[in-house]
């Protein structure tokens, strides 16, 4: 009979701690709770400021309470991933030029940094605001060998944009490119996982497909990446045609609709992705990333 209401003990104990953990030991939960960047704006043409009380955010179909929404009004840090591959359809002359679009948009105290990538990723231009400073490193733009994006994407957030972190939280990359990657060790999924799990937007001047939409074996098709990782992270997609628009519209953003929002997770578990879903109020635009990753080393 001891052995048995011990054993009982024991179990019950046990089941807590494991509850405990799966609901709280999550790595994005500070004392704040856990951070969000989120892009929102008004749609009504209304005066007033977006409130917390205006948004309703679900994780896993959960309604969270949120308990802090602020407007951001940090400088951004953008990182330029443009793809230098041989069999990309687009001009180095063309690529320069969208690059430059960025340069003269950008607002007092938002940097850019170039990187282009084949089978490597090249650091083209260091954080820099000085326009005539990109168009002189933009002449090392060259075309060879094959795509290697979701590599050049772990290097942009390990090398360039984690140093910067958990000081900067407006940081952004925009894919110049088709999304095609042929040979990357690191995967899709560890890719979008790695962007979410440090609040970094993507955005894209997105690049024909020069596959004409082939089917890929262990990853999303190239437009269908470009797309997946801006929706996963909050991100939007342009086209490449259209990039002085694009460039202008994403410094817009960053600089006007940027905030950011905390909540204290209720009922999740840090071992499973968790997918959120934010609202907001008619007449109020919102977009932020569409999943928490795995609390998984």
């Amino acid at each position: 009979m001891q052995k048995t209401v011990l054993a009982c003990i024991c179990g019950l104990i046990f089941a807590l701690v494991v509850s405990a953990q799966s609901r709280h030991n999550v790595s994005d939960i500070d004392s704040d709770g856990t951070i969000i960047s989120v892009t929102a704006s008004r749609t009504d043409s209304k005066p007033d400021p977006i409130k917390l009380n205006n948004l309703f955010l679900y994780e896993d179909g959960i309604e969270q309470k949120i308990k802090n929404f602020a407007f951001d009004p940090s400088p951004a840090r953008i990182v330029l991933l443009v793809d230098n591959s041989q069999t990309l359809p687009a001009t180095i002359d063309k690529l320069k030029a969208a690059a430059m679009d960025f340069a003269y948009e950008i607002f007092d105290g938002d940097q850019l940094f170039v990187i282009a990538y084949d089978e490597k990723p090249e650091i083209i231009q260091e954080w820099t605001d000085d326009a005539k400073k990109m168009e002189t490193s933009l002449g090392t733009f060259r075309k060879k060998g094959n795509p290697y994006l979701f590599d050049a994407l772990h290097a942009a957030v390990t090398e360039v944009l984690n140093p910067l972190m958990p000081g900067t939280h407006k940081t952004a990359i925009v894919i110049i490119g088709d999304g095609l990657d042929r040979g990357s060790t690191f995967s899709y999924d560890k890719t979008l996982a790695e962007l979410q799990n440090k609040n970094i937007t993507v955005y894209s001047l997105q690049i024909p497909d020069r596959t004409g939409g082939a089917y890929r074996r262990d990853q999303p098709k190239a437009n269908e990446v470009v797309e997946k990782l801006a929706e996963g992270t909050g991100g939007r997609v342009f086209s490449f045609d259209e990039a002085e628009t694009a460039a202008k519209s994403i410094c817009d953003e960053l600089r006007k609709n940027r905030y950011m929002l905390s909540y204290m997770p209720i009922d999740t578990s840090s071992y499973d992705a968790r997918r959120l879903f934010l609202i907001a109020d008619n007449g109020i635009s919102v977009r932020t990333k569409n999943a928490q990753p795995p609390n998984v080393k």
